[in-house]
């Protein structure tokens, strides 16, 4: 439908109002872009003047004064300019659109303007007439773009010149460009074009896990390190502190220290891993992807079977434990499996460490008797500290805690007062009654003045109304408990010199006790410690020497056999006071925990002495004949050894003679060692070393010129029968020698060492050798009963060692058999303590306390001869020559092995086993 002349003068009039707008709008953005443009070209000089580096010469405080005056000067004119825009009227609007459209005439203004004069109605007519005509004349309307470029030739000089200015900087600085711009505007940062500072950093791991510190160099490092290691950065070269950017809570006690005006020093410490950048002046000096390593909780297990074992009053707590950095604490945490029985509290039984242990494994045998536990089923689970802090614990177990066993009626009546009281289950009043009643009623308490004053004392504690009740539970348990043992003690001695002996020595023990745990506790080793150590164990040994004097006494009383009093009284003596003398070197070296381990095998003996009985002394006089019996045999095994290395030799001397004379080249003075005649197993024994079972035995090539065998010395062969007649004898001596000692040893013992055998087969093997006159078969045979013997020595150290329950009980630290399983199985760190029997006695020795099997200690060569000795016909003593003999003869076997070695005429398996062999040289 074709438009109406109403309606496109309509639709004319509604765009000419919407470019009317536009016009206008762009009209006011030229005005203001000139009142920037004087604003903007200050900012570029001052760009330009950056990019060229001209503000960063500047200390920050000047830069900082400069860019605070350039940016009052810029934002003055800024201010004036356009206060002077002025507004844009409807005339310039219309002016712009009709410039921009093309309209000639100024249309736009014949639409606004009006007639003069007077006005009547055909004038008026007419006038819309002429404005219909005009308006319908225009086709477009356009209001254009916003002209920014200036208008004047100065103004557009000045702004290329500083566009090419701009350009060039940009171009000169290349991608330092950006950074020397934003360091112009921020006083306190460095443009890219400055010299980093100097950082050096490092990471120290915690002191607990004894690791290096980790250098952080100038590339990217990846350091991966424990929690809680503190890091340290020194930068040197700034003026203004750097900092360290992290992420949320990844590290802790951020501190930084200024050093001097140009150094600085951060620390922190490392709690996640993360990515760390330091940054000063608005770059990043360094960064590090930091791994931290979690700080685990330590691991803690009961070891098998904890507790009491039956009559033992110790109660066994085996423990493991273990963590990365180490241990610096275990306990033993007891709580009472049933709470409704008593009160509600923690027994804690510190477990022994030596240093701080990442693992430790072990066992320890507390005497936990005297506490009013005993007895009775309880809770326990071992907690363990770390040196790092943390803490983990072990699932809880169940088992039973060690009592004593008291025979008197009255000492059980006691203790059952005792432990009622201290579980609660009896009030104070109930319980002072029954002492009350207890001492009033005829026996050992009432016959005994000590005793007597004894319980009063503790019925008046008790009775006590100004004494708060921790207190007086307190005092009233630790008096019935000393209370009981005086009564047991009374009961047992007979006299009153061993019943206050043993007093005596509980008191000693205690005093003891206590200055280890002050000297382990505070870690003063001192000497007035020390002497105070000494005053105390020398009290001890005083009161144990008085008791043992008084049993001994009795024995002789009750007529009971001891052998030879005076060495039993020597060995006594010599028994506590080794213990006391290693016990003191242990306190003073700085290793309370050993120190402890003495007392506590004291205390077993001196618990087993209150207790011994006139069956136990006859018991242990057994034991000490028993002992004695075994140090004969063994002494006996050891000559037998000895004799058998002298027949050994003999066998190799004439070994030696016969490969001398077959190769017809003897060495200095008519020695018998051609070492290219020997065979390789002969040249191995000469150096001590295992022969293999297929090495070769037979004589190197020989190399005699006229290809003869020479004939046999027959007054030689005559004399070498006859000591082979004369070794086949001994031989078979030594043999009726080893069934003697082998049926002695079951006697003794029960048992027989399964090498005697062995021994015994060997032997009779040699002595047909000797008869068919085969000495290389011979020496074999011999050096096998040798290595028997030596086995059989072992056995018999083992099976006197036992299990340590076959044994009979003695009140003897020398001769004891231990307080009980878990005593002395101590173990940290894998590492267990050798040269000790199960028992925690020393194992059985020889009269001169060698038996010449152990090569870190023997002056004997593996055939059991003498080192040193170059004689091989037996151990004479007079006839010894000097090292260097046997030095030098060493290298000469030494080089005839390595001919042989290069020989590829020998069999591959002897070549393969001579250079296994030769490696070690």
């Amino acid at each position: 439908m074709p438009m109406t002349g109403e309606t496109q003068r309509l639709s004319l009039n509604a765009k000419l109002v919407a470019v009317r707008k536009r016009a206008a709008q762009i009209l006011q953005t030229e005005a203001y872009w000139r009142a920037f443009l004087p604003t903007l070209g200050l900012v570029a000089l001052y760009i330009l003047a950056a990019l060229l580096r001209l503000p960063h010469y500047l200390p920050d405080s000047v830069r900082l004064i400069l860019l605070a005056g350039w940016a009052i000067l810029c934002g003055r004119r800024l201010y004036t300019d356009l206060k002077r825009i002025p507004p844009i009227s409807p005339h310039a609007a219309d002016h712009r659109i009709e410039e921009v459209s093309g309209l000639k005439n100024r249309p736009l203004t014949t639409l606004t303007d009006k007639p003069a004069g007077l006005q009547d109605v055909h004038t008026t007519a007419l006038w819309h007439a002429h404005k219909a005509r005009t308006l319908s004349e225009i086709v477009t309307l356009k209001a254009g773009f916003p002209r920014l470029w200036p208008r004047t030739f100065f103004s557009r000089f000045a702004t290329l010149s500083l566009i090419a200015a701009l350009t060039g900087g940009v171009v000169l600085a290349g991608y330092s460009a950006p950074g020397r711009i934003l360091a112009a505007f921020v006083p306190d940062w460095d443009d890219p074009d400055t010299p980093m500072p100097h950082v050096e950093a490092w990471i120290t791991p915690p002191s607990y896990t004894s690791a290096m510190p980790v250098f952080l160099g100038s590339a990217a490092s990846n350091p991966s390190v424990p929690q809680n290691a503190k890091l340290t950065a020194i930068v040197t070269g700034t003026d203004t502190a750097p900092v360290l950017r992290t992420g949320y809570n990844q590290i802790k006690n951020y501190k930084t220290t200024r050093l001097d005006s140009q150094s600085w020093k951060l620390e922190a410490s490392l709690e996640r891993s993360g990515l760390i950048r330091l940054r000063g002046r608005g770059r990043t000096l360094r960064q590090w992807a930091v791994t931290i390593e979690p700080d685990g909780v330590p691991s803690a297990e009961w070891g098998p079977s904890p507790g009491a074992q039956k009559n033992d009053w110790r109660t066994r707590l085996p423990f493991q434990a273990a963590h990365a950095f180490g241990l610096d604490s275990l306990t033993a945490e007891l709580q009472l499996a049933h709470p409704g029985r008593g009160t509600q509290r923690t027994l804690a039984v510190p477990l022994p460490l030596s240093g701080h242990p990442k693992s430790v494994k072990g066992a320890v045998s507390p005497d936990l008797s005297e506490d009013p536990w005993a007895g009775e089923t309880v809770t326990g689970r071992i907690v363990a500290h770390s040196v790092s802090g943390q803490s983990g614990a072990s699932k809880p177990v169940t088992f039973r805690l060690g009592t004593r066993v008291f025979h008197s009626p009255v000492a059980r009546a006691v203790l059952d007062l005792r432990k009622r009281y201290a579980l609660g289950q009896e009030n104070r009043e109930d319980t002072a009654s029954d002492l009350a009643v207890l001492g009033d009623a005829p026996g050992p308490v009432q016959n005994h003045t000590g005793m007597l004053l004894n319980l009063a004392d503790i019925v008046a504690i008790l009775n006590n109304r100004h004494t708060d009740n921790e207190t007086a539970q307190i005092s009233a348990v630790n008096l019935m408990w000393d209370l009981a043992l005086d009564i047991e003690d009374r009961q047992k001695d007979k006299n009153e010199a061993s019943a206050q002996a043993s007093l005596d020595v509980r008191a000693a023990q205690a005093a003891v006790a206590q200055q280890l745990e002050y000297m382990n506790k505070t870690g003063r080793g001192d000497k007035n410690a020390q002497q105070e150590l000494k005053e105390r164990m020398a009290t001890l040994n005083n009161a144990l020497a008085r008791k043992m004097q008084a049993l001994t006494e009795q024995a002789m009383r009750d007529h009971t056999i001891i052998p030879d009093m005076q060495n039993f009284s020597q060995a006594n003596q010599n028994a506590f006071s080794g213990l006391m003398k290693q016990m003191q070197k242990d306190a003073m070296s700085g290793n309370p925990e050993e120190a402890m381990k003495r007392l506590q095998q004291m205390e077993d003996a001196a618990e087993r002495m209150r207790n011994a009985t006139p069956k136990d002394m006859a018991a242990m006089a057994q034991q000490m004949i028993a002992q004695a019996k075994a140090k004969e045999q063994a002494a006996a095994l050891r000559d037998m050894t000895s004799k058998q290395a002298a027949l050994l030799d003999h066998s190799q001397s004439r070994i030696d003679a016969n490969s001398a004379e077959e190769a017809g080249d003897s060495e200095d003075e008519g020695a018998n060692d051609n070492y290219q005649s020997m065979p390789t197993s002969e040249l191995l024994r000469q150096l001590g070393l295992p022969v293999p079972p297929d090495a070769d035995n037979s004589p190197a090539p020989q190399t005699n010129n006229n290809n003869q065998a020479k004939l046999p010395d027959p007054a030689k062969a005559e004399a070498q029968a006859a000591a082979r007649r004369n070794d086949r004898a001994v031989q078979h001596a030594l043999q009726r020698a080893l069934d003697e000692l082998q049926n002695e040893f079951k006697d003794l013992t029960g048992k027989t060492p399964p090498a005697f055998a062995e021994a015994k087969q060997s032997m009779q093997n040699a002595m047909k050798a000797l008869g068919d006159g085969e000495d290389t078969v011979t020496a074999s045979e011999q050096q096998k009963t040798l290595d028997a013997l030596r086995k059989g020595r072992q056995q018999m150290q083992q099976i006197m060692k036992g299990d340590g329950r076959s044994a009979p009980s003695s009140f003897l630290p020398s001769f004891g058999m231990g307080s009980g399983k878990g005593q002395g199985d101590n173990n940290q760190n894998g590492k267990g303590q050798s040269g000790k029997g199960d028992d925690g006695s020393s194992p059985v020795s020889d009269a001169d306390g060698s038996d010449g099997s152990d090569p870190k200690h023997s002056k004997n060569d593996p055939l059991g001869r003498t080192m040193g000795s170059g004689n091989d016909q037996g151990h004479d003593e007079s006839s010894e020559v000097p090292d260097s003999v046997a030095r030098q003869r060493a290298r000469d076997i030494e080089q005839e092995l390595r001919r042989r070695d290069s020989d590829r005429t020998r069999s591959k398996q002897e070549l393969d086993y001579l250079d296994r062999l030769l490696k070690s040289f």
